[in-house]
């Protein structure tokens, strides 16, 4: 990092003065005693008391210098905290002699840390606010803040500078704090219905546990490749089978996938498994942690998503062949005929592969037609078992699979389904997708010999379901991009041969 900046260079400068004076520009102790919100909330009472001070009451507090408003003797600033705002009143007579005038005025600015101590008291504006009688500097700033108190509106800057994000924009401190909230009621709510929860691999032998194209590392030691995590799924599966009833995991997720507003690399995501339940009863328990979520996030059912409205109150369900026509407007009769599809999706100009399959057609179709008309939460149910490698076919109709994703304003937040547990049925299908890969699906499942041996062992009738944790707080906060709820997303290197703290695409 240089500091050839003028502006840069004079807040250096204004850091070896202080020095010179005896004050270390980047002390190691501070006595705070309250944050912002909690003296915003013990001093209140003062609004209603006709002196509106107290000086009998006495306070430190910490916070970054967001505004700085010098006038002749005294001076306003305004600091700032993880909790809020605060005004101080800053008057020459009340500190040392000579430190308002030649420290705080000329060596003290905007984007330094400061700790004030003082009293209570309501401005003539109507202002609670802080009377100084002590200011300590806690740390200098050398890199000067974006102009505009606002925020920073250059995205770009936002995403790679998150921190400086962070310090201009208390909005999105306010998201990252619901995502860190949705992830801890989460796991107590798992908690609380008898689940346990666990830590499986992150580095895999064999790329399973989902359709996608995994990222590859190598193991020095034993002179093998391994895979980031596609997915648990497998290994949760596993400790299924060992004896456990009931178990989840949140943790990471890698895709060496194509980024978008709903696609980073790297995601969270809770995937559990539950013995002796079915898709029906996920079903159940989803509904009921949403309303778990809602209740303690303090949250209205009714959510705007940009220009949508999400009823979180209105919950519905519908087979995915069903709703082709029901929600898609597709024709009824051409959704059973493969080639019946492939024609009609050549008369909408929309490409198709030949090669395809009925169930992966079928896909195609909800995806251009049905996907971005549920907006209210909708669980799409009765997934062919041509997508559906891992899930349990539908006793009475063998053709489909008793699996579910719930859609929400128009976009995939979970998947869900009757676990197969047939380990013949499942080698099958393994078989099925190597054939796939062999013709050049990259995405296509491995051979995983170990689990189907798992399985020939008995796995209890089981249920699981996995939870994109980023797309739902995308849905709780009204954020359109997955980069805004992720605090260090995925971003290209700024030059060919430099990256920005080791991101790339």
């Amino acid at each position: 990092m240089a500091f050839e900046n003028q502006y840069v260079q004079q807040r250096i400068e204004k850091a070896e003065a202080l020095r010179a004076l005896g004050i270390d520009p980047y002390a190691n102790h501070s006595e705070r005693n309250t944050t912002i919100d909690k003296f915003h909330n013990v001093n209140s009472d003062l609004f209603q008391k006709e002196e509106k001070r107290d000086e009998h009451r006495h306070y430190t507090v910490a916070g970054r210098i967001k505004l700085y408003r010098l006038m002749g003797k005294a001076s306003f600033v305004k600091i700032e905290d993880e909790s809020g705002m605060l005004q101080i009143y800053v008057a020459r007579d009340n500190l040392p002699e000579n430190f308002y005038n030649d420290v705080f005025k000329k060596l003290i600015e905007v984007g330094d840390i400061i700790e004030v101590s003082g009293y209570p008291f309501i401005t003539q504006h109507g202002e609670l606010s802080l009377h100084a009688d002590k200011l300590t500097l806690l740390t200098k700033a050398i890199s000067p803040l974006p102009e505009k108190f606002h925020g920073i509106q250059d995205k770009e800057m936002r995403y790679r500078q998150r921190y400086l994000d962070l310090i201009m924009n208390s909005e999105v401190r306010k998201t990252f704090h619901i995502r860190s909230k949705v992830i801890s009621l989460t796991r107590r709510f798992f908690e609380d219905k008898g689940f346990l929860e666990v830590e499986t691999p992150m580095m895999h032998p064999i790329a399973g546990g989902a359709n996608a194209k995994p990222f590859v590392t190598h193991h020095n030691a034993l002179g093998i490749d391994r895979y980031l995590r596609i997915a648990p799924e497998l290994y949760l599966k596993r400790l299924i089978v060992g004896g456990f009833e009931a178990v989840f995991e949140i943790n990471r997720n890698f895709r060496n996938e194509g980024m978008d507003a709903t696609h980073n690399p790297e995601f969270t995501s809770i995937e559990f498994y539950w013995a002796f339940k079915t898709y029906k009863d996920l079903i159940s328990i989803t509904k009921e942690y949403f309303e778990y979520l809602f209740d303690h996030l303090d949250l209205p059912k009714r959510l705007p998503y940009g220009e949508l409205e999400v009823d979180f109150d209105q919950f519905s369900e519908i087979e995915l062949v069903k709703s082709l026509s029901v929600i898609g407007g597709v024709p009824e009769e051409i959704v059973n005929d493969k080639d019946s599809i492939l024609a009609f999706l050549k008369s909408k100009n929309l490409e198709a592969n030949a090669a395809m399959n009925l169930g992966q057609l079928q896909g195609e179709l909800f995806d251009e037609f049905v996907e971005a008309k549920l907006i209210n939460p909708t669980f799409i149910t009765h997934y062919p078992v041509e997508i559906s490698p891992l899930a349990r076919r539908n006793d009475e109709r063998p053709e489909l699979t008793d699996r579910f994703e719930l859609f929400i304003a128009g976009r995939e937040i979970a998947n869900a389904f009757s676990e197969l547990n047939d380990p013949v049925d499942q080698l099958g299908r393994f078989e099925g997708q190597m054939a796939a890969k062999d013709s050049g699906d990259d995405e296509a499942h491995e051979m995983d010999e170990d689990f189907v041996t798992a399985l020939s062992y008995g796995m209890a009738p089981t249920a699981g379901q996995g939870i994109g944790i980023d797309r739902l707080v995308m849905m709780l906060t009204n954020q359109h991009s997955i980069r805004d709820v992720l605090l260090f997303p995925a971003m290209k290197p700024i030059h060919n041969n430099q990256t920005n703290n080791g991101e790339e695409e």
